[in-house]
Formats: structure tokens, sequence, C-alpha cells
């Protein structure tokens, strides 16, 4: 007979597993893995009942009716059904094909995590009206003044650059470049975390040159020459609160909004492909979750016969 593993020894399995696949393959990422943690343990959390501990049921009690179980509490607890589903597909996760060797090899046979599909999408980007996109500039604006330095750094990566919070966290100055066919020009240059599995685009996005002075003035005055943002998350935390206080945006990813001001500005005025360029995101990504290609930005009509 078979052995059955608990929860707890699934999930240390997982992870041994995912580190010897990684020399093979280059995945799962460690993101990818900590997210596969994340969801499992909130999920088991949800249906585990205040006098069990989850840790030590036998991996078959997380059958479909615990599953369902764990949707309508999802509701309960204000889950929308996309971000209730998305801990789904770490669940899931858990028990990918890649995964199934190893388990075996361990003499257990598991049969894989059955996650119902979710036919819902977040929604469409909606660009902010101009009073809020000019309160945004007064805010940015303001945060150079402030002692803290990383405020502003943290606020013009995502603002002017369209960078992710993990890429920030990890960017060093190194990452800003001169280049080669213009010495006189900086460029940040780049692999975003997200995509580096996926497409495995590179980002080099040139650097307007009064943004790349006041960095320098920064980096000279803290005698920084590492990372750009020591201690991001704390930073980032920060931000996100003070942009919710002030009713900016909303949502635990406040700060995220100033990456697709970013994007949808570039669409704006360069278009898909540009926009494409800046966020390492296919095309159909940054239509979609980027830029808003209903607000069209054209004053005055066109007459198309005139470009005929």
């Amino acid at each position: 007979m078979k052995y059955v593993p608990t929860m707890q020894e699934l999930l240390d399995a997982y992870v041994e597993s995912a580190t010897v696949e990684r020399m093979k393959s280059e995945r799962p990422c460690a993101r990818t893995v900590s997210n596969v943690l994340v969801g499992v343990r909130v999920i088991c959390r949800t249906v585990c009942p205040a006098d069990e501990d989850w840790r030590t049921w036998p991996v078959s009690m997380i059958d479909h009716r615990r599953i369902d179980r764990y949707l309508t509490l999802a509701r309960v607890h204000g889950l929308s059904p996309v971000t209730a589903w998305g801990y789904l597909q770490s669940l899931k996760g858990l028990t990918a094909r890649w995964t199934l060797r190893y388990y075996a090899d361990r003499g257990w046979k598991i049969t894989p995590f059955e996650v119902p599909p979710c036919r819902r999408r977040a929604p469409r980007y909606i660009r902010p009206d101009h009073a809020v996109l000019r309160r945004v500039r007064s805010w940015y604006e303001a945060l150079e003044h402030r002692a803290d330095k990383r405020e502003w750094l943290t606020a013009t990566l995502m603002l002017e650059f369209a960078m992710r919070n993990g890429d920030i966290a990890t960017l060093c100055w190194s990452d800003f470049r001169l280049r080669e066919d213009l010495p006189s020009a900086t460029v940040l240059c780049y692999t975003p975390h997200k995509t580096a599995l996926s497409s495995g685009r590179i980002v080099s996005w040139p650097v307007h040159p009064d943004i790349w002075s006041r960095m320098v003035r920064i980096r000279e005055r803290t005698a920084a020459h590492g990372r750009i943002i020591p201690n991001a998350e704390l930073v980032f935390a920060r931000l996100n609160s003070e942009l919710r206080d002030l009713k900016l945006f909303t949502g635990t990813k406040a700060l995220y909004e100033l990456r697709k001001i970013c994007i949808d500005h570039v669409y704006q005025k360069f278009g898909a492909e540009m926009a494409s360029s800046i966020s390492g995101d296919d095309i159909r990504t940054v239509t979609r979750y980027y830029a808003d290609p209903s607000a069209v930005n054209i004053a005055g009509g066109v007459r198309i016969v005139e470009l005929l």
C-alpha cells in the first residue's frame, strides 16, 4: 500500500524537488515556489477547523468538496473570483506534472489536484481622469524634497520606467549603462523577473538626462553603489499606504498604478510596440491590463480621406 504523505510533507517535498528541477530547466523559479506555498497555506487555513492542524492532514483530505468549501468561504471573506482562483492555481502547481516523478521516487502515488475552471479575468485597465493624474504629478514632484530619497527613486522607477516592485528591489546602479552607440547617453537595462522564463525579453530603455542627473546626485550624496533601493519592501509599504490615504488609488497595489500610468502614456504617445518595449510584456497583455485603447487621445478628429 502506497504511503499517503501529510500536507506538510508534500510542501517540503515540493520545495526540495523544485530546487533540483530548477537546475535542469530553470523552472520553477523561486517566486513561483513562494507563490505556491502561500496559495496552498491560504486555502488550507480557510477550510481547516480551528481545533485541527491542516499540516498533519493526509493529502487526500484536499478533495473537491473542500475546494468547493474554500470557494464559498473565499466569497464570504470578500475575495474576488479571480483572486480566489489564483490561489487554487497554486494548489494545482503543487502537483504539476513535473512534480509527480519526484513524488514517485519517494514512494508516493499522488493524484494531481483538480481545480475548477475560471472564465473570469482581471478587468481591463481604465485610464485615470486628468484630475487624478494632476494629483499624482504633484505628489510625485513633492517626493524629491523629502529626506528619504528612496521614496523618490522608487516612484521614479515605476512612473518613468514602468518597473515592478520585485525588479526595483533587486535593481543595482550597475544596471544603468552607457549606450555603446552614444557614450554620453544612459540606458536602463534589465530582464523583468516575471517574464524572464517566458518571453525572456530584456528591457533596454533610454534614461532622460534630467532624470539621470538627479539620480546621480542622490547616488553621490548617499555613497550608494549597490542596490538602488535598500530595504525596498519598507518603502513600498509606506508609499502604498500613502497613496491609499490620499485616495489616489485603492487596494493593496496602489503603488503599482504608477507602472500602469507609465505604460499607458508611452502607449498613447509612441504606440503599442514601444509600450511593450518598456514593460517587457507582450502587446496583448499591454493593451488589456496596462493601457486603455478605448480612451482615444486624438483631439479634433481625423479625416482619413486626407491620409489616402
